[in-house]
């Protein structure tokens, strides 16, 4: 078996320092004076070499692994997908890589995933906190730990985050709704006390109000398949037959409501008028195409990953706090006349 090259070698063979060998690979060059001319020619042996470090003892060496954590409610979902795929390319630019988790909402398992990834020294976290989680976020900052919040937060601790205008995002829904003279507006959303699913029931409560309609909200519980909720939906239409359009508070939600709307034989929009909060691309393709209240995932993921890089690189004091609301922007397609 081949021997592996080693930093040693790499000194033996240059004759330089095994110092200055291990400054010019981790690109501190410039920051310890070492000549343009003998750091291009210790990195071209190396590539020459196929030389590749040891991550574990690089990071010893630094304080840095170069590793960022992304918790996420559900990386499988549409929008976090979108995101972690935006936030990907924009560590690998600034030479870092992510590793993704699923949390599922759950409390215990999301802080046994930052004990692990703790014991792991991972550099930076980006999470959509569950509820619960709060003194291990203060944790983390307090250790001095970069830690930025999105999709939601919590009111109760000062943290970075980055977060639509949910609130506004669904009382533009509800306006545009009553501006096409829809007059009986249903609220289907989650049984969730989370920021993010609280702000957008406010933007429907003030809205509907605002025009003076009358509202029908129903809540579906998180844990139901895309079956169990279409079901629910169905018996909620069956009761409520005045309803002529329904605001969704998530994506999945609506994809389960246009289920229900057709096997009731029911038209889009001639029967019911339909808006999702978080645009979908199948959105794009139905027929009739589906509106949505869209988030800028490109623009989030810019948002986060530059709070977080200006704490890893010391840009920013950890507890400086940077706190984002994006707005939205509401896609109108067919399925609202």
């Amino acid at each position: 078996m081949k021997k592996k090259l080693s930093i040693n070698d790499i000194a033996s063979q240059l004759n330089v320092a095994k110092s200055t060998i291990s400054f010019i690979l981790n690109g501190k060059a410039k920051e310890k004076r070492i000549s343009d001319e003998l750091a291009e020619r210790v990195l071209k042996y190396v590539k020459e070499k196929g030389y590749k470090p040891n991550q574990l003892a690089r990071s010893l060496s630094t304080g840095k692994t170069k590793m960022i954590c992304l918790m996420v409610e559900k990386i499988s979902d549409y929008f976090f997908s979108h995101i972690a795929f935006h936030l990907e390319v924009l560590a690998y630019k600034s030479g870092y890589k992510i590793i993704y988790c699923s949390t599922e909402n759950d409390p215990d398992k999301t802080r046994e995933l930052i004990q692990l990834f703790r014991d792991r020294h991972v550099d930076g976290y980006i999470i959509t906190p569950p509820a619960g989680i709060e003194s291990a976020i203060m944790e983390l900052i307090n250790d001095e730990l970069p830690v930025v919040l999105f999709d939601r937060h919590f009111k109760s601790i000062d943290t970075d985050y980055v977060v639509l205008d949910n609130y506004q995002g669904t009382y533009n829904a509800v306006a545009h709704l009553a501006d096409k003279k829809y007059r009986h507006i249903a609220f289907v959303t989650l049984q969730s006390e989370q920021l993010q699913m609280t702000d957008r029931e406010a933007g429907y409560f003030d809205a509907v109000s605002k025009y003076e309609l009358t509202p029908a909200l129903l809540k579906i519980p998180f844990e139901n398949d895309a079956n169990t909720t279409a079901k629910n939906l169905t018996s909620f239409l069956n009761d409520h037959h005045e309803i002529d359009s329904i605001v969704f508070a998530t994506n999945y939600l609506a994809l389960s409501g246009v289920k229900a709307i057709n096997d009731m034989r029911l038209q889009i929009p001639r029967d019911i008028g339909i808006i999702a909060f978080d645009d979908h691309e199948i959105f794009g393709l139905y027929n009739p195409t589906i509106s949505a209240v869209a988030q800028p995932l490109e623009q989030m993921a810019i948002e986060l990953f530059k709070i977080l890089l200006d704490k890893l690189e010391n840009k920013i004091p950890i507890k400086q706090l940077q706190q984002i609301v994006i707005p939205s922007k509401l896609v109108i397609r067919e399925s609202t006349r």
